[in-house]
């Protein structure tokens, strides 16, 4: 049994990663439905929710039916995110996450994120602090290294473990790869092998199939898995890996009936959560993957895309429905 402080998660759980303006409550409504183990807000800025703006705030909304569920937190100031954590302690998740892992230039940039990497004792500094300013338990989401001359990520897990985080996910790329190559494995299962190390190890990057999950589960002894872009506008990516880790074969994929369903439960919360306009932008993402492999889908993704009000998509679903009647292609 794999646990976080005294969160049961099962024998190989299976994580959502916190993907920015996608994990948000409608995305993580479908893919809980669908078997996710845990999630995770997207990453919230510690900044942002010191200044109490209102994009980070709304991040930290959170449903029972969601548990368990860790809040997501990246800053540059050791102080800062002390005190974010205590707030976002008060919404009461089941731990809190930092995100010592996100590539991107506007977070890097500003000494957040992955750019920690650079700096281990600011890092164990900044997780120590956050440990200590909660009762929950904290957890941490990071890359192998800066780049390839600074893959630090053994000395990381050692010097994180020693001041108190609880679990451990390692995406298998560095910053400068940012999410293009293959994600290399070898030095998390290098981590996992430490008899130092006595946290849950997961592993993150490019799990995008059942036989992908058990091949790496196999060989790389990993805790669990935790999956991010494959989820996008297919959240059954979760019942099909658990089905094919406990059977050895593929469930059957979602029917076209299925589909629409999650397709219009999703589009229904993020419109009612994020008001019509922004609820209907931030949909569009999901469309292709909803419909991969339906021939001939293209001229309705576009509409989908640009479609303007929820009434519209409804109706162009219905389309899809007629056009496609009970055949799954």
């Amino acid at each position: 049994m794999i646990k976080i402080g005294s969160i049961q998660l099962g024998e190989f759980p299976l994580l959502l990663a916190p993907m920015e303006d996608v994990s948000d409550p409608p995305f993580r409504a479908v893919c809980k439905a669908n078997g996710a183990d845990m999630m995770y807000t997207e990453f919230i800025s510690s900044e942002g929710l010191i200044r109490d703006a209102v994009k980070s705030k709304q991040k930290l909304d959170i449903f029972e039916y969601e548990r368990p569920i860790g809040v997501q937190l990246f800053g540059s100031d050791v102080e800062t995110m002390s005190t974010c954590a205590e707030i976002a302690t008060q919404v009461n998740p089941d731990l809190i996450d930092i995100n010592y892992g996100c590539p991107v230039k506007k977070v890097a940039c500003k000494g957040a994120g992955a750019a920690l990497l650079q700096d281990i004792p600011k890092m164990a500094a900044m997780t120590a602090a956050v440990v200590k300013s909660t009762k929950l338990p904290v957890t941490v989401k990071t890359r192998l290294g800066w780049d390839d001359y600074t893959k630090n990520i053994e000395e990381v897990a050692e010097r994180l473990q020693d001041v108190g985080i609880q679990a451990l996910t390692i995406h298998g790329r560095t910053r400068k790869q940012m999410y293009k190559g293959e994600a290399d494995w070898t030095l998390i299962a290098k981590i996992k092998e430490n008899p130092r190390i006595h946290i849950p190890i997961f592993g993150n990057g490019d799990i995008d199939s059942p036989e992908k999950a058990l091949l790496y589960k196999n060989k790389y002894g990993v805790d669990g898995i935790m999956i991010g872009r494959a989820a996008i506008g297919y959240p059954w990516i979760f019942r099909e890996v658990k089905h094919y880790l406990t059977t050895g074969e593929h469930l059957a994929k979602p029917t076209l009936e299925e589909r629409l369903a999650v397709c219009r439960q999703h589009l229904d919360f993020s419109v009612r959560w994020k008001g019509e306009k922004l609820g209907i932008f931030e949909m569009r993402r999901h469309y292709t993957q909803y419909f991969r492999g339906f021939h001939h889908f293209k001229p309705f993704r576009i509409r989908l895309v640009e479609a303007p009000t929820q009434a519209e998509v409804l109706t162009i679903l219905e389309e899809v429905e007629a056009y496609y009647g009970e055949v799954y292609v």
